[in-house]
């Protein structure tokens, strides 16, 4: 059972309309991720809105990560799934797994995920931004080799996006590990559904 029971949409304070307004940035590179038959999120959501103030200063940032970022959509999903395999966090992996598949990752890629950079058929810039999550992760920074394959790939901005998606999502994997959240009511029959599909 969560250490923070999450607040119900319908107890949300005002502020916390204004809260998830900011994970949209005002000059996005990336469209929405679609909302229909994906996971909704409550758990979460419903945490943040104990805490209005401090939900709009993450979101923020957050709504850049997701949808202003300089990466390509499938280079922020290998980071964020890679962050939550390390990080051991079911309720990042289980939310961004929908996430994933929708910007292109395949089933089988996904699972590659798990195993980390050092799993056969990683092209070496894939195997690269993965080994970046370990090293910021687990060491606080990137390796030398790590940052020369890196920087002969991206460009400035994206290496700084590289590094604060991973941080972003570090951040929420440490909320909802240590809050020990919920995997939200939606997801089993949404996993369901989309089993059916393929």
């Amino acid at each position: 059972m969560a250490r923070i029971k999450p607040l119900a949409p319908n107890e949300f304070p005002k502020e916390m309309r204004q809260a998830i307004a900011a994970l949209r940035p005002p000059n996005p590179r990336h469209p929405r991720p679609p909302t229909e038959n994906r996971p909704k999120a409550l758990h979460v959501l419903g945490t943040m809105a104990h805490h209005p103030q401090l939900a709009q200063a993450y979101f923020t940032l957050n709504g850049h990560v997701l949808m202003a970022t300089t990466l390509s959509e499938r280079q922020r999903e290998l980071l964020i799934m890679r962050v939550a395999a390390v990080r051991k966090c079911g309720y990042e992996w289980a939310q961004h797994l929908f996430m994933a598949r929708d910007v292109g990752l395949t089933d089988e890629e996904i699972g590659r995920i798990s195993y980390g950079p050092e799993s056969p058929f990683w092209g070496y810039v894939d195997a690269a931004l993965l080994r970046a999550v370990d090293e910021l992760v687990i060491d606080g920074t990137l390796s030398e080799p790590t940052w020369q394959t890196l920087s002969a790939e991206l460009d400035t901005q994206q290496l700084l996006d590289l590094i604060f998606t991973v941080g972003t999502y570090d951040l929420l994997a440490r909320l909802f590990n240590a809050l020990q959240m919920d995997i939200d009511d939606d997801i089993p029959a949404l996993m369901d559904k989309y089993d059916q599909l393929v």
